[in-house]
């Protein structure tokens, strides 16, 4: 009978080639140093394949971004669409108007990194956008509503 030691437990193929068998001590000449011994993986086998590399389709590490400016942006956009287009509306212009407002004085003291011109045109959009839009609901709300009201009030010569 020939002395085969027992399969290594688990899924783990024996090792191939010639192989001292289990419990022997090999000569000192032919131990390679122990720095030049990688150590196995943390929870992997000894026989595990290596993990997929990068996927060629991966997004391109950012280089940290430039700075923040969604608060200015956002000021900027609000107070001209309500400045081109809301302040006809009348509460749909005042609620842009005063969001311009508040998301430009916002930015100016969190975003120190971002474009001033974003956030200084949002403020100055938003307070024209609440100036027009409190003038035109004057004209075209309160205005006709006083002259209708006012109709049977005026007094008629005899």
């Amino acid at each position: 009978m020939t002395n085969v030691p027992p399969p290594p437990p688990g899924d783990v193929p024996p090792p191939a080639g010639n192989v001292p068998p289990a419990g022997s001590v090999p000569p000192a000449g032919n131990v390679p140093p122990a720095a030049s011994v990688p150590p196995p993986a943390s929870g992997a086998g000894a026989y595990s394949a290596p993990g997929p590399g990068p996927s060629p389709y991966a997004a391109p590490p950012s280089g940290g971004g430039g700075p923040k400016q969604g608060l200015s942006l956002t000021s900027f956009i609000v107070g001209l669409a309500g400045l081109l287009i809301l302040s006809w509306i009348p509460i749909l212009g005042l609620l842009a108007g005063i969001a311009a407002v508040v998301l430009g004085f916002m930015a100016k003291g969190r975003e120190p990194g971002a474009p001033q011109w974003m956030w200084i045109v949002g403020v100055i959009a938003g307070f024209v956008t609440i100036l027009l839009n409190l003038i035109f609901s004057f004209l075209f709300l309160i205005l006709p509503i006083m002259l209708i009201g006012s109709v049977g009030t005026i007094p008629t010569s005899p």
